[in-house]
């Protein structure tokens, strides 16, 4: 099976230093989480992963072959991606969103087929959406538009899929189901990247982690090796406690009282 893999990649973030070179495998069955502060460039990889951004240098390969020179019909056989946010182009109904993900394998100016059809049915029946499928997609709260993009990309049927906060908009209810959705599709053979910034999610989902620091420097590796608070606290800069619940590790935030709430304006007339 294919790997989706780096060679000495530092990825290009404007008025920022050369970060840590990355040497990373995203293998079948793999679910990586990437971890950082805002600005510590894990929406820049993941671009750079899909191959949307180039490098400032070293590459990115799938299945051995740097992925700038495959065609671009197979990169999209290949990747799924899960954008943080999206544009409505024009507008359209939600299954004809869906079928964009089948794309991929229509020649130039072919329709979709009655098994196109039924893939992306099948994909909106996974993400509770079925009874939404003549809806415009600009009419759809957020998270059903997340639930949306997940459709398609689920209808794409990649080898790889690279998610940018997968769960963004999402309900508690529908958060646990995609991320119970991408462990089933890694359990069947397909290689998941996320961007999070839920530590928990991480650990409860995750079994390889790779920390982005905003200096550059990164980290990886297993995700019981790289979750552990010495290592968070200082990616964050913020104290953490660590438990455990139904054998899965919980990180909860301490407070630090940097941040002074306001003092309550006075109300009212005081007595001389």
């Amino acid at each position: 099976m294919a790997v989706l893999a780096t060679q000495d990649l530092v990825i290009d973030i404007p008025g920022r230093p050369d970060g840590a070179p990355l040497d990373l495998t995203l293998a079948p069955g793999q679910i990586w989480g990437v971890l950082g502060p805002n600005g510590a460039g894990k929406t820049t990889l993941l671009h750079t992963l899909a191959g949307l951004r180039a490098a400032r240098r070293g590459a990115v390969t799938l299945d051995g072959q740097p992925l700038r020179q495959l065609r671009r019909k197979r990169v999209a056989r290949a990747l799924a991606v899960v954008f943080q946010e999206r544009q409505d182009g024009f507008p359209a109904t939600v299954l004809e969103t869906v079928l964009i993900g089948r794309h991929p394998y229509l020649a130039p100016w072919d329709m979709e087929t009655a098994d196109d059809l039924a893939i992306a049915r099948g994909a909106l029946e996974c993400m509770e959406l079925a009874s939404l499928e003549p809806r415009l997609v600009n009419t759809l709260s957020g998270g059903e538009r997340q639930r949306v993009a997940i459709a398609t990309a689920l209808a794409q049927t990649p080898e790889f899929w690279l998610a940018d906060e997968p769960t963004n908009h999402l309900d508690l209810r529908h958060q646990v189901c995609v991320m119970e959705l991408l462990r089933t599709q890694a359990q069947a053979q397909r290689g998941v990247l996320l961007c999070l910034h839920d530590i928990n999610l991480a650990a409860r989902w995750c079994d390889h982690v790779l920390l982005l620091y905003p200096d550059g420097e990164a980290c990886w590796g297993p995700s019981g090796t790289m979750l552990v608070p010495e290592a968070l606290e200082r990616l964050y800069q913020q104290p953490l406690a660590r438990t455990e619940l139904d054998g899965a590790q919980v990180f909860v935030p301490k407070a630090t009282g940097a941040i002074k709430p306001p003092r309550p304006a006075a109300h009212g007339r005081h007595s001389q």
